[in-house]
C-alpha cells in the first residue's frame, strides 16, 4: 500500500522531546520528503507497527498524525509548485 504520512507536534516543552522521535520513527518505514511530510510503500503488518509506535510518542490531545493510504503509487499525480527537492520520490 502506498502511504502518505503528515505529521503535526505542539512545539510547547514536551513538543521539542516528542519531534525528533517522532521524526526517527517515522523516517525507519518512509522517505522523508518535506518537513513533517512522508512516503513509501508500506505493507499492512509495517502500517499497524508505525502506528504502534507512534502512539508511544503523540499526545492525543494536542499532535496529530495523517495517514493517506492509495493501493498503488501510480495511482497518484504529484505537482510540484516552487522548489522541487531531490530526495523526494516521483509519483506517475
Amino acid at each position: 500500500m502506498y502511504i502518505i504520512l503528515v505529521y503535526d507536534i505542539v512545539m510547547d516543552n514536551d513538543g521539542k522531546k516528542i519531534l525528533p522521535k517522532v521524526y526517527k520513527c517515522c523516517k525507519k518505514y518512509l522517505t522523508h520528503i518535506q518537513n513533517s511530510v512522508f512516503e513509501g510503500e508500506l505493507q499492512t503488518s509495517q502500517i499497524l507497527r508505525l502506528q504502534s509506535e507512534m502512539q508511544g510518542f503523540i499526545r492525543k490531545d494536542k499532535d496529530s498524525v495523517i495517514i493517506f493510504k492509495s493501493r498503488s503509487e501510480r495511482w497518484l499525480q504529484k505537482e510540484f509548485w516552487g522548489k522541487e527537492d531531490d530526495k523526494m520520490s516521483f509519483i506517475i
